[in-house]
């Protein structure tokens, strides 16, 4: 084990005060009387449970020699994947997702785990001394590590656990991948917006025009016009996929909160309950909170999946303001403490994974807050080590035992 006066104390002190106010809030929307506190029949003694499994796990994540998870970083790799293929044929069915196996009256979902192992696995490969993130075979073999898992989630169906992987890419960016694909990255998905609000026709007239008008322009100024008439076809072509993918491949569902969080719609006693609930439980607790185990909306049970995916509506309820502002900056303070930290690595294999530490919890976080306040789609992701869920608190455990190995080892280069 690491010379322990090497560990990020701050940040393992910032974990654990997190990890407590998502037992208290848990305690507090799922408290019953005559409740037994540490019986894992309920959900706060079964997240008790698992918060003191995750003690041990992190201790024990700690042990082994660092270069050993360099070692097997891709045999974990295969292995996970494997899972994730038996998960499609063995695994239980919840809430409309094949994403999980369970026995004893405990269940385990195998893609939270896998956000780690690839974390693992992208941070091995592009470590290596002949892997250029600028060469094209290296790319695709970094988008393979990615989008295998990534699809095999979307199988399941678990599109919001599927969006966690897509943080990988912008780690990819920041190691030095060509600004060409996030650009077109970003301007796909402003496209797929402005289409779905403006309509497919609407937007075909709009790009004409705007292609008239520059083909125009190249030949008068006397420039070349294939690349205008490929990008031109190839944004057409997306254009017109537009519909097929909203209507195909989306559940309905997922495009009535696509409809709900654009303005097309209004349902706030169907897919847009949750939403409303959650701003009724905010309003409600204003500065100062309502009080511990004293929220309105969370007494009366209005808020389905409080004690997991909309947890943050607990804290602004019966915290209010104070409290909500107070957890956003513990995990904006957390965030910029691994990035400071990450910035004098000198290895390249730690500073990668690290990297994917930031990625994956940042957007865990903002795409939660924002779903939580209206302002993204639901699609189910946890709060960082505050949510209920075992399979999500250990994945986070393992993720950050990682970073915290790494940390204290940023002085080997080996």
């Amino acid at each position: 084990m690491s010379s322990i006066r090497n560990f990020d104390f701050i940040s393992c002190l910032l974990v654990l005060i997190l990890m407590l106010i998502g037992l208290v809030n848990i305690y507090s929307v799922t408290y019953f009387e005559n409740m037994d506190f540490f019986s894992v029949s309920n959900f706060f003694g079964k997240q008790f449970f698992f918060f003191s499994v995750c003690i041990v796990i992190f201790f024990i994540a700690l042990m082994p020699n660092i270069k050993l998870y360099f070692k097997y970083a891709s045999i974990i790799y295969i292995l996970m994947i494997i899972i994730l293929v038996a998960v499609l044929v063995f695994g239980n069915e919840v809430n409309g997702s094949k994403s999980w196996f369970s026995a004893g009256g405990f269940s385990l979902q195998p893609s939270e785990f896998m956000k780690p192992v690839t974390a693992l696995a992208l941070a091995k490969y592009l470590s290596n001394i002949h892997s250029d993130i600028k060469k094209r075979s290296v790319q695709f073999y970094s988008f393979l590590i990615i989008s295998i898992p990534l699809l095999l989630i979307i199988m399941q169906p678990d599109p919001g656990t599927a969006l966690i992987f897509l943080s990988f890419y912008l780690v990819l960016h920041v190691v030095g991948l060509p600004s060409f694909y996030l650009n077109i990255f970003v301007a796909s998905i402003s496209v797929f917006i402005i289409t779905i609000l403006l309509g497919r026709d609407s937007i075909l007239l709009i790009g004409s025009i705007i292609f008239v008008i520059m083909l125009i322009m190249r030949i008068y100024k006397g420039l070349p016009k294939g690349r205008l008439i490929y990008l031109s076809l190839i944004s057409a072509v997306f254009i017109l996929s537009v519909d097929f993918i909203f209507n195909n491949v989306f559940e309905q569902r997922h495009r009535d909160r696509f409809n709900l969080v654009l303005g097309l719609d209004e349902d706030l006693k169907g897919i847009g309950y949750n939403t409303n609930q959650s701003q009724l439980a905010f309003k409600a607790g204003g500065i100062f909170g309502e009080g511990f185990m004293k929220g309105s909306q969370t007494k009366g049970d209005f808020i389905p999946e409080q004690h997991s995916d909309y947890i943050f509506t607990t804290i602004g309820e019966e915290w209010g303001f104070i409290g909500s502002l107070l957890t956003i900056i513990i995990f904006t303070f957390l965030l910029l403490r691994i990035i400071e930290r990450t910035s004098t690595q000198r290895n390249l294999f730690y500073k990668i994974y690290s990297y994917c530490v930031i990625s994956i919890i940042f957007f865990h976080f903002a795409i939660n807050i924002s779903m939580v306040i209206g302002i993204f789609p639901s699609v189910g992701i946890p709060l960082p080590f505050i949510s209920y869920g075992g399979s999500s608190m250990l994945a986070f455990t393992i993720l950050f035992a990682g970073y915290i190995k790494i940390d204290a080892n940023k002085k080997e280069r080996w």
